[in-house]
Parts: C-alpha cells; structure tokens; sequence
C-alpha cells in the first residue's frame, strides 16, 4: 500500500513539473521576438534618415549650364563653365540636327538660310526641351552661337518651354565677330520669368581662362 501511495506521489510530482515547464514556454517568445524586430526597427529609422537626407541634397540650389552648338565653340565654352562651377551640362539637340550643308549660311537654299527667312520654319524641336529635377537648379547659364545677330533658333524652344521664375539666368554666346546684341534681352522677353543677367559674348576660340574670369565677376 505504501508503495502504491509512493507511485501515486511521483506521478503527481512528474505532472506538476511539466504543467510549470509548459506554462513558461509563451513566455519567452515576445522577449525573442522583440529582440529579433529591433534590428529591422532600426534599419528602418536609418532607412528613414537616408531618405531624408537625399530630399535635402536634392532641394539645394544647383548650377546648369545649358548650350546649344552648332559647330563647336559653345559647347566648349560651356564645359568649361561646368568644370569652374562644379554645374551640370544639357545639351540642346536639335531632333533633326543641322548638317554642315545645312550651317553653309552662303547657301541661299540652305536650311539655316530658309529658317532665317522664314520665321515660321524655327521652331525647331528638340530632343528633349525639359530638364530632369529643374526645380532643383536656381542658377541657369544658357548658351548659344550667334546667328544674324540674335540667338540661334533652337534655343528658342527651351526658353519657351520652361519657367524660369525664382532662377538667376546668365546668357552667353559664341561668335567669330559678331557681338551680343540684343540677343539675351529677346531671350528674357520671351521667357518673362527669371532673373536675367547681361549677356556676355565670347570669341570662337574662348579659352578657360576667360572664362574664368567672367565667372569671378559674375558675383553668384
């Protein structure tokens, strides 16, 4: 009887040993599983972070130098403003780009020649007309060769497609003899927004340090 009352005993002892054992189980699985969520809380925090960070990169003011060149000269002038002012280059491409046949301003027939009798044949399209994060650039240059004495056409089609307001606008140009005229003043009035600076004129073999130069009196 004794040993029977002894089984009964460790029987009850055994059952309550497990009941506590599996009672205790639940309770470690939020302490690991908290600790396994706190990495990817703070990767988030830190993704959160970068992310801001790259929207305040992307709302400083930056510089562009914006060109269209037709043999050359410009776009060498305007590299050299990027390389000086740490900007970004756009080129302007016109969709149906002038040949050298085209550019023979002695050719009466020629396109070049057609366009500046013509007005209504220079509204020449572009490639693109539209900058990438434009609202990201407060200081534009725009350049451009001289041809018959005003800004040669296809810059015309960005200026009309782009709003210039809150922006400081630096003109420059590229001629053989030719000076600036009134082309960056038209250029203005046909933008109507933005703030124009004078237009500065360089000869076709600009150097950078002329460039240089400029830029440093500029006051930017």
């Amino acid at each position: 009887m004794k040993r029977f009352a002894a089984l009964i005993l460790s029987v009850l002892c055994l059952v309550t040993a497990l009941s506590f054992a599996g009672c205790a189980s639940p309770d470690t699985d939020p302490v690991q599983t908290a600790a396994q969520q706190s990495p990817d809380s703070s990767s988030d925090e830190t993704a959160d972070d970068a992310q801001a960070d790259d929207n305040d990169t992307q709302t400083e003011g930056g510089t562009l130098v914006v060109y269209f060149s037709a043999t050359g000269n410009t776009e060498q002038a305007a590299q050299y403003i990027a390389e000086i002012t740490g900007g970004d280059l756009f080129e302007l491409e016109p969709a149906e780009p002038y040949t050298s046949a085209d550019l023979n301003y002695g050719n009466d027939d020629s396109r070049v020649s057609r366009e500046h009798d013509d007005e209504s044949l220079r509204d020449v399209e572009l490639v693109s007309a539209t900058v990438e994060n434009w609202d990201s650039y407060d200081t534009v240059f725009v350049g451009y060769p001289i041809w018959w004495g005003i800004a040669a056409w296809p810059v015309d089609t960005f200026i009309k497609a782009n709003d210039f307001t809150g922006k400081t606008v630096v003109p420059f140009c590229t001629s053989a003899s030719s000076g600036v005229g009134e082309s960056a003043e038209l250029l203005a009035d046909m933008a109507g927004t933005g703030n124009w600076l004078d237009g500065t004129r360089f000869r076709s073999n600009v150097s950078e340090d002329d460039i240089q130069e400029w830029i440093d009196g500029l006051d930017l």
